[in-house]
């Protein structure tokens, strides 16, 4: 499993509609092939600041198959005029987990 980690910064004043947005947008991401989970969280000393993390079977689901399809496009069209400057992603693979 890979999971794509995304610093996504949202224009202030912006959040609540921006949450909706991403709410929205869930269901592209559950229809896409090879996606696992979806959470986003919120940054408490930066409430503009949200950190986006898609389980995704392989790095291709995501690189590939979700950013080349009509999703993609749609959640871009939700969550898009939000951003206040493009999002920061990367992708991680597990090494250990603790408890």
């Amino acid at each position: 499993m890979i999971h794509e980690i995304a610093t996504l910064t949202i224009k202030p004043g912006s959040e609540k509609a921006f949450e909706a947005a991403a709410a929205q947008a869930v269901p592209y991401f559950q229809q896409a092939p090879g996606a696992l989970s979806f959470r986003l969280d919120r940054t408490v000393e930066n409430p503009s600041e949200y950190t986006l993390t898609v389980g995704w079977a392989t790095l291709e689901d995501h690189t590939v198959g979700f950013r080349n399809s009509p999703g993609f496009t749609k959640w871009r069209e939700l969550v898009g005029p939000h951003f206040a400057q493009s999002p920061e992603v990367r992708h991680l693979e597990h090494v250990y987990v603790g408890f």
